[in-house]
């Protein structure tokens, strides 16, 4: 066979590639002959581009036979077969592996690997080619049968955007507009538990997929079922599939990466699909419930590439977002709610979207089975045995009610206007209780006590805390009552 020369490059791999096709299965010649780029031909030493080094080290372990005989055919017996991999700037070198076959080291190309123009080159290694089972639907990547896992009940249309959501939202709906095509890559969203993590990163899953003219592949995993998946892929000798299967993927969706943590076997394998994702242009969104730089058991290298994108937070909403999300599940459930039951509920519940929508749902129900209207009273009642009950709160509904009728006083004075001594103390009191043992906010709590303002309750708080270390009845007040919350 003629010596080809450099510019025909892009037909010698395609005679490797014909050779090679017979060869493997569509999936993996999809998976790891089609994202390969030919690079140079000098003499017969052939130079290709592949993604990563996890990508050439694999090809080696696994198809180094085929790649003998496609070389073979495209050049000759005396041909040999390069790699130039892209380095990634921020992570360390990758330790060069040493050659096996190759005896040529002319035009300053070096058995034990080089450097040069941005690209490491590793020499060739013989192994035992194995083809593997597959506990994965990989034929059905052909076919765009992939289930991507998502609700579709997430979407950009019910997510109720507000002050404490707007960055995390505006940077979700680019991503989902042009994946990968912007500088969110990878988007890591972080934020409390219940507060919309995951409706919104699968709203993006969502959107992407309603295109009409879309072939994009996408997958929504939580960090658990990942990890099951990795572990299963091991104890069955699948993990070739296992990859193979992730790096097919468009769009990466990993929920609650914080469960990454210290499963360093789980981090080095997805660190390997992150980068070949990345590097491949696919797009990668996670979740977590920590900003990076918190995540505590996790690979240096993979925190340093969640940073490579965009991390946008989501807070707890404040009174107007949470008014605007009971007012969309009301509207979305084809209920109805009194303006007073809503504000209510907003007061009540100011730190999980989740608990929630879920009390909501709870009034509809009960309203519908009982067919009652939904009122204050059913609201406190199930605000009450929810918040209380299941979550091992104190309402501030209870403070009110023991605080009253420990001091032997009416609720409606002790929210009403009254300043009378007998009065005023026990409101404080409340005051202090509510803030000791509820999350609500200073102005959550001046609501339920006439709709007084942050600055009263300040007062309040303050004036007992003073009591308490001079005044020995009102020290002995508040033990009592502090007594009765731990009943």
């Amino acid at each position: 066979m003629e010596i080809k020369v450099q510019n025909d490059v892009t037909q010698v791999w395609r005679d490797c590639l014909s050779v090679i096709r017979e060869n493997v299965t569509e999936q993996s010649f999809k998976t790891w002959f089609e994202p390969i780029i030919p690079y140079k031909l000098i003499n017969k030493r052939l130079i290709i581009q592949v993604p990563s080094q996890f990508f050439y080290e694999w090809l080696e372990d696994n198809y180094v036979k085929i790649l003998r005989k496609a070389l073979d055919y495209a050049i000759g017996k005396d041909g040999q077969l390069e790699y130039t991999i892209i380095i990634d700037r921020g992570a360390p070198k990758p330790t060069p592996t040493p050659s096996v076959n190759s005896n040529n080291n002319t035009n300053g190309y070096q058995a034990n690997g080089y450097q040069a123009n941005g690209y490491q080159k590793y020499p060739q290694r013989s192994t035992e080619v194995v083809e593997p089972k597959n506990p994965f639907d990989l034929k059905a990547f052909n076919e765009k049968q992939i289930d991507s896992f998502l609700n579709k009940n997430y979407g950009f249309d019910n997510f109720v955007e507000g002050d404490c959501n707007r960055l995390a939202r505006a940077a979700s709906f680019a991503v989902a507009q042009k994946p990968s095509t912007t500088s969110f890559n990878p988007l890591m969203i972080y934020g409390g538990v219940g507060l919309g993590k995951t409706h919104l990163v699968q709203a993006i899953g969502n959107y992407i997929e309603k295109q009409s003219n879309n072939n994009k592949i996408v997958l929504y995993v939580s960090s658990e079922k990942f990890t099951s998946q990795f572990i299963n892929a091991i104890r069955e000798n699948s993990l070739q599939d296992f990859m193979a299967f992730y790096m097919r993927v468009d769009v990466l969706i990993l929920d609650d990466v914080q469960f990454l943590s210290g499963k360093e076997k789980t981090q080095e394998t997805f660190f390997h699909i992150f980068n070949h994702l990345h590097q491949t242009g696919k797009q990668i969104v996670m979740t977590s419930d920590r900003p990076p730089r918190e995540l505590s058991g996790m690979e240096d290298r993979l925190l340093s590439r969640f940073k490579w994108g965009l991390t946008a937070d989501i807070q707890a909403p404040d009174l107007e977002t949470r008014i605007a999300i009971i007012q969309n599940k009301v509207e979305e459930e084809k209920a109805v709610m009194d303006e007073q039951v809503i504000e209510y509920l907003a007061h009540c519940i100011d730190s999980n979207v989740r608990e929630l929508e879920g009390v909501v749902i709870s009034l509809i129900a009960d309203s519908a089975l009982t067919r009652r209207k939904i009122d204050l009273n059913m609201a406190k009642f199930r605000v009450k045995s929810i918040v209380e009950e299941n979550q091992k709160v104190i309402s501030i509904d209870k403070i009110i009610d023991t605080v009253t009728d420990y001091f032997k006083i009416k609720v409606v004075d002790i929210k009403g206007k009254t300043r009378l001594r007998e009065v005023v103390l026990p409101r404080q009191i409340a005051m202090y209780l509510a803030k000791e043992y509820t999350a609500l906010s200073l102005k959550a709590i001046g609501y339920h006590f006439g709709g007084r303002d942050h600055s009263t309750v300040i007062h309040a708080i303050q004036t007992v805390n003073d009591l308490i270390d001079f005044d020995r009845d009102v020290a002995g007040h508040v033990k009592e009552l502090q007594d009765k919350f731990k009943r």
